[in-house]
């Protein structure tokens, strides 16, 4: 077993949320559920009962009409809660009251704070505006926005109302916007004039012409103002502040449709880099649910608690994030880069704001550690009790790190899960002990399993991520999917029956899960399958490489590992570095993993939420083309990958 980093202190299992709510579920149920694990055995065995209990324990704001809980118990298929009606705005919005709703920081330009009082009359307020402009249920309302108050305010506006919320962020290019949105066709788009990064003003103005142009569907565009650039957007026609369009709502009453538990809130996008992004649509009960159980029972979330996750509105963790209003809790939001004007700002902002729970990505830790920072010794950190880590896997040696240079005691949670559920398989429970380079447990309701290729569960052994069971937040449909055909072949076609994610990963003895990479980009040199994940471990504790990027070439009737390198300031690649990474993954992975040809490159392309694209980098090696290269934050890193020299022979 893996060597237990921090054990969770006896007063805090029993003040945890979870603590509460497993004791209550065995009284209620006259059930002998002495740990976690037979809490978890319980809530996938008796779902109905788990997850009408969490509909209870979590106090959702809904009519329940009938008892039915589940119906057409299938994957795909299975509906839940076929009676119920809800709202999903009116959940977030239970408080209305002076308490601090979210506080924003942009950078070092801007700092704002709203209570849940002035966030409820601003919602009222846009919602009206948006009835006014002869916006319905189901239609779709979309925001081009950073990471601030207003984004929130719109989304649950559009929710109130029963339209349903899609957004990317503004960094996104024309093309990337319009593949997405394109699609779904919104009626009302919410905008901003700009946004800041890494100590820069940046435009929105030109790209938001163009895109209002490109999506003839969008009747009103309304202008958040940020960065002041509002008067060069006073020509796009149809457009609108938010200022203005609210202007005649002042006191517009905050009012709430309820509507079926599966009616469409958001619509989600997967990374495209494969092809157009497929449109994943997601209903508000299920979303809700799924949440409640993440927040309340494995992040224990409580209302006195102050909760960030650094992400942009193109990530499906700024959904996530903002569910915590559920809790009646404070959000923290940060918009810009987490570097600037060095490693320290979200410590910093930590600090300033006393955050408890700091959601972040496993890049981010890594990065902070080469960065030479050690917040243990340079921060307060005074009330942190948690921290998340998605993304990718959280190499065991970040383990290490968050425990000897953030803070000792502390709960470390590494999650794993995904848009196309919009929340995790995986991921930390605050009763249990964490061991080191591990997921610490299948999160409550699902069935997450290991399969071998002829579909047989596995511990021990590296297999395919599966959930066995239905659940709350599978994806609804995708958009323009009519006969579910897109959606079957995304999950069902691998194992008919049961969801196939299409992560590579292992189930430890004690329970545990970890994270190999994604399924679509293991290698395999001579038949034999290696997680990507496993060499960027190794790779990634030299000082002198700063991220790598993996794949398979295609050689010679085999596959061949290809590493990619971008070093560290002052470092070549010579021969004696090529020795030592070689030495590195030989010594501490197998000779298997041991690279062919090591290339440097001085970017590796990722996606907006900063996830490496190994399959489009392997299309570009293998001179096959990268479909909706928009999706990429850098897209033009590609270029240094196409017809190397040292991949010809």
């Amino acid at each position: 077993m893996a060597e237990i980093l921090w054990r969770p202190p006896a007063a805090a299992c029993e003040a945890a949320n979870i603590s509460r709510f497993k004791a209550d579920a065995a009284a209620r149920y006259g059930l002998e559920l002495n740990d976690f694990w037979a809490l978890h055995q319980w809530s996938c065995d008796a779902r109905e009962a788990f997850w009408s209990m969490v509909w209870e324990w979590c106090e959702v704001v809904g009519d329940r009409v009938t008892d039915r809980v589940l119906a057409d118990d299938a994957m795909p298929g299975a509906r839940w809660f076929p009676d119920a009606r809800l709202n999903f705005a009116e959940n977030l919005l239970v408080r209305r009251d002076d308490k601090l709703a979210c506080v924003f920081q942009g950078e070092d330009r801007v700092r704002r704070e709203l209570s849940y009082a002035e966030l409820s009359a601003l919602v009222a307020r846009i919602a009206a505006a948006l009835k006014a402009a002869g916006v319905e249920p189901g239609d779709r309302v979309a925001g081009y926005l950073p990471n601030m108050p207003e984004t929130i305010a719109a989304m649950l506006a559009a929710a109130s109302i029963g339209a349903t919320w899609s957004s990317c962020s503004p960094d996104f290019g024309v093309q990337g916007v319009v593949d997405r949105f394109g699609q779904i066709e919104p009626v009302v788009l919410f905008a901003t004039d700009g946004y800041f990064y890494n100590g820069k003003q940046l435009d929105s103005v030109a790209k938001l012409r163009e895109i209002c142009a490109a999506i003839p569907s969008i009747r009103t565009t309304v202008l958040v103002e940020y960065t002041g650039n509002a008067a060069d957007a006073a020509s796009i026609p149809g457009l609108v502040t938010l200022s203005a369009f609210t202007a005649r709502y002042t006191d517009a009453p905050l009012e709430f449709v309820r509507l079926p538990f599966d009616h469409p809130l958001y619509i989600m996008y997967s990374s495209g880099t494969t092809g157009q992004p497929k449109c994943i649509v997601h209903g508000a009960g299920g979303t809700l649910l799924k949440h409640a159980v993440e927040h309340r029972l494995h992040a224990d979330v409580r209302t006195d608690d102050r909760l960030f996750y650094f992400t942009t509105c193109g990530w499906m963790m700024w959904n996530w994030l903002v569910s915590g209003l559920a809790t009646g809790t404070t959000v923290l939001l940060y918009d810009g880069s987490p570097f600037y004007p060095g490693p320290e700002v979200l410590f910093d902002f930590a600090d300033r704001e006393g955050m408890t729970i700091f959601g972040t990505s496993a890049k981010f830790v890594d990065a902070v550690k080469k960065s030479g920072l050690r917040p243990a010794e340079t921060h307060q950190l005074a009330g942190l009790r948690a921290m998340l880590s998605t993304g990718s896997p959280l190499v065991p040696e970040s383990f290490d790190f968050v425990y000897q240079h953030i803070k000792r005691d502390l709960h470390l949670a590494s999650i794993s899960g995904g848009t196309d559920i919009i929340g995790c398989f995986v991921g930390g429970v605050p009763t249990l002990p964490v061991r080191r380079g591990e997921i610490q447990a299948p999160i409550l309701g699902m069935q997450s399993e290991v399969f071998d290729d002829d579909g047989t569960r596995v511990v021990g052994r590296k297999g395919e991520l599966v959930c066995t069971r239905a659940f709350p937040s599978m994806p609804i449909y995708f958009w323009n999917d009519t006969d579910g055909s897109r959606y079957r072949a995304a999950y069902f076609e691998r194992f008919p029956g049961i969801w196939c994610h299409g992560d590579y990963v292992e189930e430890s003895a004690d329970g545990g899960m970890l994270i190999h990479g994604r399924s679509d980009a293991v290698l395999n040199p001579g038949g034999v399958r290696i997680g990507t994940a496993e060499i960027y471990r190794q790779v990634e504790q030299l000082a002198e490489v700063e991220e790598g990027l993996v794949i398979g070439q295609q050689w010679e009737g085999d596959v061949r590992v290809v590493l990619f390198v971008r070093l560290a300031a002052g470092a070549s690649l010579d021969a004696e570095l090529q020795s030592l990474i070689r030495t590195q993954i030989r010594t501490n992975a197998t000779p298997r993993h041991v690279p062919s040809r090591i290339v440097e490159v001085s970017d590796i392309p990722r996606t907006k939420s900063g996830k490496i694209v190994e399959l489009a980098v392997r299309n570009v090696v293998h001179g096959e083309p990268v479909k909706n290269v928009e999706a990429l934050a850098n897209p033009e890193a590609l270029k240094q990958f196409a017809d190397r020299v040292e991949l010809r022979d």
